[in-house]
C-alpha cells in the first residue's frame, strides 16, 4: 500500500516525530511505501509529492516543525477542492491512502471527504490540547513547558522590582495552557475563556500578594474575555483564513491593573515561541506512538477514524466523535487552581 502523509493547520512540536513514527513503522512492519504532500491540504490539491523513504525520516523525532510544511488550506472550500479532485490527484500519483495530521479545522475537512469516500484516517495536532476525544495532543506539553520556563524567568526579574508581571499564552478558546504552565509556575492568578473574570477580583489577588512582599504573577490566555468586552481583544486585524488575529490582553491587563492597584506592572507576550523548537520527551513519544497508530488504522482500512490517548492506551474514535466540540477546561479544574490565586 502506498500511503499519503500530511500536515495541516499550525504547525507544532512533534509533527516531525509523527511523521518519522509512520514511516518507519509502515515499511518495516507492513512493507508499505510512502509519499508526503507538501504545504497541507494544499499539497494534496496540487499534486505537489515528495518521496519519503526510511534515510529521509532518521533523527526526525528530536525536530520541531514540520519537514513537509503546513498551511490552512480547506480540501473542499478552496479553489480545485473537492473529493472528486482529491481522488484524481491520488490516483495520479498511485496513492491509496491519506493520513491528515491536524487539528478540528484540518480534521472536519478529512472527516467530510471521508464520508464522500476518500480513504482517510487522522492524526489530532494541536498545542491548545483542546481536541474533544483524545485526553491529550502532542505539543502540548512541549508549549507548557516553555511558556514555565519564560515564567519562572518573568519572575526572577519581577521579585528583583517587586512588579507585578503579565504572561500572556496561545489558547484561543480554551485555557489548558495558560492553566497547566500557570499552576507549574505558581501563578498568581490564571484567566482563561472559560471563565469571567472581574477587574476588582483579579486587583484584589494581585494587591494581596504584593502586600506580602511578593511580585505578583498573572498568567492570561489569548482569548480571555475582559470585564465589559463580549469577544476577546482582536488589535491586529485577521488571520490568513479569515480569524480574528488574537493579542493585545496581556497589554490591556498590565494598564488596569496598574490603574486600579497603583503597582507598577509589566507584561510579556510569548506568542509564536511556544510552537517553536524541539518536543519534549513526553511529546515525542506520544507523536511517535500516534504515527504508529495510524498506519496500523491505515492497514485495517479504518477510514473515518482518528488515533487518540485515553489514560495511557492509543486507542481508535470516528472523526464524528472527536469533531463534537472543543474539549474545555471544566469547572472543577478552574476551581482547583483557584483555590490558590492570590496566595
Amino acid at each position: 500500500m502506498r500511503i499519503g502523509l500530511l500536515t495541516s493547520g499550525g504547525d507544532c512540536p512533534g509533527l516531525n516525530a509523527v511523521i518519522r513514527g509512520a514511516v518507519l513503522h509502515g515499511i518495516k512492519t507492513y512493507g508499505h511505501g510512502f509519499v508526503g504532500f507538501r504545504h497541507g491540504w494544499r499539497g494534496v490539491l496540487d499534486g505537489d509529492v515528495i518521496d519519503l523513504p526510511r534515510s529521509r525520516v532518521r533523527g526526525l523525532a528530536r525536530e520541531g516543525g514540520t519537514i513537509l510544511g503546513t498551511s490552512r488550506t480547506n480540501p473542499i472550500e478552496s479553489p480545485g477542492g473537492g473529493a472528486e479532485s482529491i481522488r484524481r490527484v491520488m490516483a495520479e500519483h498511485g496513492v491509496d491512502a491519506l493520513v491528515a495530521i491536524g487539528g478540528e479545522g484540518s480534521l472536519a475537512g478529512a472527516k467530510r471527504l471521508s464520508d464522500a469516500g476518500i480513504p482517510v484516517v487522522g492524526v489530532p495536532k494541536t498545542i491548545d490540547n483542546d481536541l474533544d476525544g483524545t485526553d491529550y495532543t502532542f505539543g502540548f506539553d512541549t508549549a507548557v513547558e516553555i511558556a514555565t520556563d519564560a515564567m519562572d524567568r518573568l519572575r526572577t526579574t519581577g521579585e528583583s522590582h517587586r512588579r507585578c508581571m503579565v504572561a500572556e499564552v496561545m489558547g484561543r478558546h480554551v485555557g489548558w495552557i495558560a492553566l497547566h504552565s500557570g499552576m507549574s509556575a505558581g501563578a498568581h492568578a490564571i484567566l482563561i475563556p472559560e471563565q469571567r473574570v472581574p477587574m476588582e477580583e483579579l486587583c484584589g489577588w494581585v494587591s494581596e500578594v504584593h502586600e506580602r512582599g511578593r511580585s505578583p504573577l498573572v498568567v492570561v490566555a489569548e482569548g480571555f474575555v475582559p470585564e465589559g468586552y463580549d469577544a476577546g481583544l482582536a488589535e491586529r486585524g485577521v488571520e490568513g483564513d479569515g480569524r480574528p488575529r488574537l493579542g493585545g490582553i496581556g497589554e490591556y491587563l498590565t494598564a488596569e491593573i496598574e490603574r486600579i492597584t497603583g503597582i507598577e506592572t509589566r507584561n510579556a507576550i510569548l506568542g509564536h515561541v511556544q510552537r517553536g523548537g524541539a518536543p519534549t520527551g513526553f511529546d515525542r513519544v506520544l507523536a511517535t506512538r500516534f504515527g504508529m497508530a495510524a498506519v496500523d488504522l491505515v492497514t485495517d482500512r479504518g477510514w473515518g477514524q482518528m488515533v487518540a490517548i485515553h489514560g495511557t492506551e492509543v486507542v481508535r474514535v470516528p472523526f464524528e466523535e472527536a469533531l463534537v466540540g472543543l474539549k474545555t477546561v471544566p469547572q472543577h479544574r478552574w476551581d482547583e487552581a483557584k483555590a490558590l490565586f492570590g496566595r
